[in-house]
């Protein structure tokens, strides 16, 4: 009888037993979700991250203007007339009368504070810019998952009221609602009833960008063998529409709100800038403007700090919804 080429071991693999030869020389793997990978993804952009940070400070300095303008400023409907030339109703100070007690200078002809103004403009602008948002998402999302799946007739109404609201000049529209609009409406007063207004017509109108994207995703996904499964398993209209495509059409959904909010922002400054949105003397950043263009030959920081202010903001909300879309686009190869 022939001797075994290899000799048998009484003792244990390390490798096979998972002892410390194992740990140092074989590395787990471990899945990673794919809301881990879209934020391995963002972390990478250090451009969107910034715009990212930037907006989280915009939104900290509206929700705490009053903190913040009784610690570095003045009330913002506060006259400061001491700091105008009584001849030309001007800021006597440099820079539109920049100094350590008003950091962005003084208004000219009522002397209220710049930058108090414009901490509390950040309030009407985001607040009317978000709530717009919220109610373009929703009905964009119903309106644009319901003719997705169903297709037919009910697919052609819903997109043929979107192409009619998409042709719809909405500014005109706007001013025109704004003019002949009530003090008191349903239990709001002044710039609440204006606010009010510009968040819904803002909204409504906006509905129909969000509608055609979340239709064109549904027609690709209805398809889809996870909706086949369900449907075959006895899954209602509403548990597919709501339980199975839902879900996988929030990634689109949160990019293009994003991107719409700087859009909604630009708009509500515009309506202020024309005279239709909040009523004097409540700051925002288009009125601001407006004002600006009486007294900017003679004092252009007036302008500049509210221009700035719009162009930063708008600026940082597309470059974080551009990071955005790029990290959780499944394709991307970052």
């Amino acid at each position: 009888m022939t001797a075994p080429l290899h000799e048998p071991t009484t003792e244990a693999d390390p490798i096979a037993t998972g002892g410390p030869a194992a740990d140092s020389g074989v590395k787990k793997v471990e899945g990673r979700s794919l809301k881990q990978i879209a934020w391995k993804r963002l972390k990478q952009d250090k451009v969107a991250l910034t715009g990212g940070i930037v907006v989280l400070v915009l939104i900290v300095v509206a929700v705490f203007a009053p903190l913040i303008v009784g610690l570095l400023g003045h009330p913002p409907n506060e006259f400061h007339q001491d700091e105008l030339d009584p001849l030309t109703n001007l800021p006597t100070g440099p820079l539109g009368g920049v100094s350590g007690d008003f950091l962005f200078g003084v208004e000219p002809n009522k002397g209220r504070d710049v930058f108090s103004r414009i901490v509390y403009g950040a309030r009407i602008s985001l607040l009317v810019a978000f709530l717009a948002a919220v109610v373009a998402v929703a009905l964009g999302t119903l309106f644009g998952i319901i003719a997705g799946y169903f297709g037919g007739w009910v697919d052609a109404v819903i997109s043929r009221v979107m192409d009619v609201l998409l042709s719809f000049p909405q500014l005109l529209f706007i001013i025109s609602l704004v003019s002949v609009l009530p003090d008191d409406l349903l239990g709001l007063t002044g710039s609440g009833v204006r606010i009010a207004v510009l968040v819904a017509v803002i909204g409504f109108f906006g509905w129909p960008y969000v509608g055609r994207i979340v239709r064109g995703q549904t027609l690709s996904l209805r398809e889809r063998e996870y909706v086949e499964a369900a449907r075959s398993l006895g899954g209602g209209r509403a548990h597919i529409l709501f339980r199975e495509l839902l879900p996988n059409l929030v990634a689109p959904i949160t990019v293009y709100a994003t991107l719409m909010i700087p859009t909604n922002i630009l708009t509500e400054a515009a309506l202020s800038f024309l005279g239709a949105g909040v009523r004097p003397p409540t700051a925002s950043w288009g009125g601001m403007l407006r004002d600006a263009l009486e007294t900017y030959e003679h004092d252009p920081m007036f302008m500049v700090f509210p221009g700035v202010t719009i162009f930063i903001t708008v600026l940082a909300f597309n470059l974080f919804g551009d990071g955005l879309r790029d990290a959780l686009d499944p394709k991307g190869t970052r």
